[in-house]
């Protein structure tokens, strides 16, 4: 510890007043002359508010830093004032981050502040590395030993599988992975099995989930295991039920850290809470306006009611960004205001206001593609790199529209924290069907879904089909004749010879249909194999009768592809199917099953000039914590964003952590952001008439520059029309040639009651239509208006049911 006391001593004499400063004194008490003079380099580099959180080292702390405000400098800054100032020891600080990137980074940081070792920090980690280093001390507590094993996803959802069948339950119809996601959910919660609330335990298997759960436990100990719920939760247990072993910990323990407070989850809280009951010196970093993770645990109440679990805790907000221009801050902190669950703060800048934020309507999906790739071309034109771009969509599956029209431009682009939409899995699996469909050639597409999903056919059966394809051929080609079979004399169609006289191996599924009437395989894989060959030779003959979109669709259905995916409970789940819904409306662009097969060939041999740099494509959920000098926010419809699964699963709070993600979107832009929405957007290979999102409306007119090529009201003063002619003859998109057949465009939408509004909302004088009309929609038929807001009704159509529709796309019944 020489360095330290040595870096102790510079600071000290480095001091411009008489005064001695012992090194326990607080800075922050000293004379405001005096405290700059006092503050070492690091110190005296922040501005106010940063300052003030790093020398606020006594007592609870609750940092609100707003995006682009500089929280990890503060964060690394203030561990290196505690260590520095001799407030703390370097085993005495526990700091928590939520990912091991992080806390290396932090490490780094401390160490090049402080010199070398300065970054031997025992307790820097993550939660879960952390608790692991406890739990290995104390073990013996909650029954293991100490050189337990921590099972990865994959030995978690085997072994459930296991409990499950041995309890007599279908494992089909019951999967092991959703029985591993709803115990995770509760350990999230801190809920052991005696804890789970009777209503929950029905969540799965007709009320067995406790049950299980409960033999889940005493199956880990027995193997002397846990699963990474079991770090925090046993640790919990060790600290509630031994007084002592928590004590032994508050005194080593003298100040705590925590980063990303906001996405902590209910065990991480009493966690935390437990190991500062004592000192109190906590100090947690967070933004409540950017806690975006509640579907896989995190609770906003906990940086929400941080002042009421420590009283007398110290606020400070930091609010002075460095990332965005004026505008773009002034946007995000309209749109946020909105939300109700929150501390408040309004993030500003001391530089230029810079440009407004863009926002565009545009008739479809396909529109909102082009424009964003026309931007992105005279971005790099203007000497600026593709990978200063970015595109941000609510859902993984609004990618596949911009991947086609950059590989078709040839722009460069990667896809963040995952594969490309046609590498993705579901993609390769569909596509591996559709190519066996069309030809039983294809070995890579048999050897692929052959037993996805699982239907009885392993590795093993797979090398048999494997060893058996490279036999001689029982069939063979006579000089005058056609092939027959030696033994039975029956004439086949195949080719055993061929050109030149060559003999070619049997497909696999020549060797499957071969072994499937041997003993050669087990009952249960020949059996599998058969309905699958049956299943196969069926939608070949399908394939004749039906388009391909409707024979992937059954494809789908009756291989139990999607319901293997409904019964997956895991968060990637739900994204799998609406990536496999967006694939099957695409198909409907191409008028055979092989021009797709062949479009798709030739998307996936592309290989753009990158010179290393590419367009970035992310959800925004992965891209928190980045940035872009330009940022495009596409799709912002409703249904789509804010997302309507989201809203109609959790109310209010759904909706209003949908605001918040908007807000990460529009602060992830440093120069320019880029909002566009569609009047008319193919989900799920359906055509629908959507609605603007409502966050569009909650945008402030004064920093916003909206145009529009659709019918809806976005007439706001200073906004200006399309620099584009919409519907100049070059114009052909499907939701402009629906638009200009039914006669929705009718000029400028008029201003509404003289309010600066970028979206239509209801008004006195909007209504064309009244309760009981019965009206005709292009796409949804007849049907009567059961309610009328503004020029946004809601229509009980015959067929379609209930739909929100805008006024302009519908026309008296009596004029249809």
């Amino acid at each position: 510890m020489l360095w330290l006391r040595a870096l102790c001593s510079r600071f000290v004499l480095g001091c411009a007043f008489t005064d001695r400063i012992e090194l326990n004194d607080s800075v922050e008490n000293l004379p405001i002359s005096q405290r700059a003079a006092a503050a070492p380099p690091y110190v005296a580099s922040l501005n106010p508010e940063q300052r003030a959180a790093v020398e606020a080292l006594d007592g609870p702390v609750l940092v609100l830093a707003g995006a682009g405000t500089g929280k990890t400098r503060v964060l690394t800054t203030r561990l290196a004032h505690l260590l520095s100032s001799g407030r703390a020891k370097p085993w005495g600080v526990l700091a928590v981050t939520f990912t091991n990137k992080a806390s290396r980074e932090m490490r780094e940081r401390v160490e090049k502040l402080l010199g070398p070792g300065g970054g031997g920090l025992p307790w820097l980690g993550t939660f879960h590395s952390i608790s692991a280093r406890m739990l290995r001390t104390h073990a013996e507590l909650v029954g293991l030993k100490n050189n337990f094993t921590i099972l990865d996803p994959d030995d978690q959802i085997r072994l459930m599988k296991q409990i499950i069948d041995a309890e007599g339950i279908d494992e089909k119809r019951w999967p092991g992975r959703q029985l591993a996601g709803l115990i995770d959910s509760w350990k999230n919660r801190a809920l052991t099995p005696e804890k789970v609330p009777k209503n929950e335990a029905f969540a799965f298997a007709d009320g067995a989930g406790v049950k299980l759960y409960a033999i889940y436990q005493a199956r880990l100990r027995i193997l002397n295991a846990c699963d990474f719920g079991d770090l925090l939760m046993h640790m919990i247990d060790v600290f509630q039920r031994h007084p002592d072993v928590l004590q032994t910990y508050h005194r080593k323990i003298s100040h705590m850290m925590v980063d990303e407070y906001q996405d902590t989850n209910v065990a991480q809280y009493l966690w935390l809470r437990l190991l500062a009951q004592a000192s109190k010196n906590l100090c947690v970093v967070g933004d409540d306006d950017q806690s975006i993770y509640g579907w896989r645990g995190a609770e906003v109440d906990n940086i929400l009611r941080f002042e009421h679990d420590f009283p007398g805790a110290k606020v400070v907000r930091l609010e002075r960004n460095y990332r965005s221009t004026g505008h773009i801050l002034a946007t995000a902190s309209h749109l946020i205001a909105n939300n109700r669950g929150r501390l408040g703060k309004t993030l500003f800048t001391d530089d230029e206001d810079g440009n407004r934020v863009k926002v565009r309507g545009v008739w479809d999906g396909e529109a909102e593609a082009r424009l964003i790739a026309d931007d992105i071309e005279q971005w790099r034109q203007g000497n600026r790199s593709y990978a200063e771009c970015a595109v941000l969509v609510r859902a993984a599956w609004q990618m596949r529209a911009f991947e086609e029209r950059f590989l078709m431009l040839r722009i460069p682009y990667k896809v963040i924290g995952g594969p490309r939409f046609f590498e993705r899995a579901e993609v390769r699996d569909v596509h591996a069907y559709l190519r066996l469909i069309r030809s039983e050639d294809d070995d890579l597409a048999f050897e692929r879904i052959v037993n996805q999903p699982k239907r009885g056919v392993g590795e093993g059966t797979v090398q048999k089909l494997h060893a058996h394809a490279g036999k001689p051929p029982v069939r063979f080609v006579t000089d005058n004749g056609p092939l027959f079979d030696e033994d039975t004399g029956e004439v086949v169609t195949e080719q055993a010879e061929a050109p030149g006289g060559a003999t070619r191996f049997r497909t696999l599924i020549g060797a499957a249909r071969e072994m499937t009437i041997t003993d050669e395989l087990p009952l249960k894989a020949r059996t599998a194999l058969r309905s699958f060959l049956s299943d196969l030779d069926r939608w070949r003959e399908k394939s004749r009768e039906i388009s391909h979109v409707e024979l992937a669709e059954i494809v789908l259905d009756e291989s139990g592809y999607t319901e293997m995916l409904r019964n997956d409970k895991s968060p990637q789940a739900q994204t799998r199917l609406e990536n496999l819904k967006e694939l099957v409306q695409s198909m409907g662009q191409y008028d055979t099953l092989e021009a797709y097969l062949e479009h798709v060939a030739l998307v996936l041999d592309i290989e753009a000039e990158s010179d290393g740099e590419n367009v970035q494509l992310s959800t925004l959920h992965a891209a928190k914590g980045l940035e872009f000098p330009l940022v495009f926010l596409p799709g912002w419809e409703e249904e789509v964003f804010p997302s309507k699964r989201s809203v109609d699963e959790n109310g209010d709070k759904g909706l209003e952590e949908e605001r918040r993600l908007a807000y990460v979107g529009i602060t992830r832009a440093r120069e320019s952001a880029r909002i566009s929405f569609a009047a008319n957007r193919q989900i799920y290979g359906r055509w629908q008439v959507v609605l603007p999102s409502r966050f569009i409306d909650e945008l402030p007119a004064a920093n916003v520059d909206a145009v529009s090529e659709t019918g809806y009201g976005m007439q706001a003063p200073g906004v200006r029309d399309m620099a584009v002619e919409p519907f100049s003859s070059g114009y052909q998109s499907p939701g402009w040639r629906r638009a200009q057949e039914r006669g929705a465009f009718k000029g400028k939408p008029p201003v509404i009651d003289g309010e600066a509004r970028l979206v239509a909302r209801s008004g006195d004088g909007d209504a064309h239509y009244r309760r009981g009309d019965r009206i005709f929609h292009q796409k949804f038929g007849y049907g009567q208006v059961r309610m009328v807001d503004g020029n946004k009704l809601t229509v009980d159509f015959d067929k379609a049911g209930e739909k929100r529709v805008i006024d302009s796309f519908v026309v008296p019944a009596s004029a249809a």
